[in-house]
């Protein structure tokens, strides 16, 4: 059976991390659907990305991030008062 847990998000998520100066440099802005370790698509908006992609696989079995260059597109800050 083909399982696309947390290990395989974060492995892939590591990926997108590990090569992200390269495909910035590469894809310029763009949002990348990665699952394990390998491109399935690049794309200029994050629905478009959601909606081409899950037509060949499941929600849930694909990452999507966006690569636009500085760590904003991988980070998230939270805060509360």
């Amino acid at each position: 059976m083909d399982t696309y847990g947390e290990n395989e998000r974060m492995a892939d998520f590591n990926y997108f991390i590990e090569h992200y100066d390269e495909w910035f440099e590469k894809y310029g802005h763009s949002f990348l659907v990665i699952r394990n370790h390998e491109i399935l698509g690049v794309y200029d908006d994050l629905k478009s990305a959601i909606d081409i992609t899950s037509q060949s696989y499941p929600l849930g079995t694909f990452i999507v991030q966006e690569c636009n260059g500085d760590e904003s597109g991988y980070t998230n800050y939270i805060s509360s008062w």
